[in-house]
């Protein structure tokens, strides 16, 4: 079966966010708006096979564990779903 594997990865809250601050700075030029808290992260996408929903599953969370997430730093959430066979 052929998957499509969305992930998302943050940093923790406790860590500072640089980027994030940037970008709520940049915004605060066009006034004051009461955007706060911006935090920035990646989105990442693949296609993978796999027989099940399971073994996929398990492939992607071992992909963020061992390469995608800094897990000192970072947090991660993902979503597999099926992929329509045509």
């Amino acid at each position: 079966m052929n998957y499509k594997a969305t992930i998302e990865i943050m940093l923790r809250e406790t860590i500072l966010d640089v980027q994030g601050k940037a970008v709520e700075q940049a915004i605060r030029t066009f006034g004051d708006n009461g955007i706060n808290k911006v935090r920035v992260g990646k989105k990442i996408t693949f296609s993978l096979s796999a027989e099940t929903q399971i073994n996929a599953e398990n492939a992607v969370k071992t992909i963020c564990e061992k390469l995608l997430a800094n897990p000192v730093m970072e947090d991660f959430n993902y979503q597999v779903e099926q992929l329509n066979q045509n």
